[in-house]
């Protein structure tokens, strides 16, 4: 399906810059064509001015979203959520970051999960960034506790892992 986004902006680089901008940090589209994060308004300006672009060219992408149905309903609904792994030390958080050989390979997320959960750890935070926008995608996993001995060493030996980061 994103790849059916960034198709439609094919034309037009710039507005394909936008719209990957975008989706690559859960901004939406407010009824009249203004970009919004979690329903508070940010200037085009702004926008333009993160991805080196123009303020027109980010309020022309946002009017073509709203012209085309299924784009208009995924950027009017569209929500960010909080990134703890930032923040994640200063809370007494781990975060483990699980570098995939190939991300499209499914299963990687239920594997790494599945080790956590056999040594009883708890989750506060998963994500993963897409392989369509991203270089480098990855699996980022926020656990309340410290790791016990042998838990890194379990993921590591997955299949689907190149690399983990503490």
């Amino acid at each position: 399906m994103w790849s059916d986004i960034i198709h439609e902006f094919a034309d037009s680089p710039s507005q394909s810059r936008v719209v990957r901008f975008l989706l690559e940090n859960g901004f939406g589209i407010t009824e009249d064509g203004r970009i919004s994060c979690n329903g508070i308004e940010m200037p085009a300006t702004a926008v333009a001015k993160v991805i080196g672009s123009d303020r027109r060219v980010v309020d022309s992408t946002a009017h073509r979203i709203l012209e085309r149905p299924m784009l208009r309903e995924i950027f009017l609904n569209m929500r960010a959520t909080p990134d703890l792994s930032r923040v994640a030390e200063t809370l007494g958080y781990t975060v483990i970051t699980v570098l995939p050989k190939n991300a499209s390979e499914r299963g990687i997320v239920g594997a790494a999960v599945r080790i956590l959960s056999d040594h009883n750890l708890s989750i506060r935070q998963i994500f993963v960034t897409d392989p369509q926008f991203s270089e480098e995608p990855k699996l980022v996993i926020i656990i309340e506790d410290t790791l016990p001995a042998g838990t890194i060493e379990a993921i590591r030996a997955l299949p689907q892992v190149k690399q983990v980061i503490i």
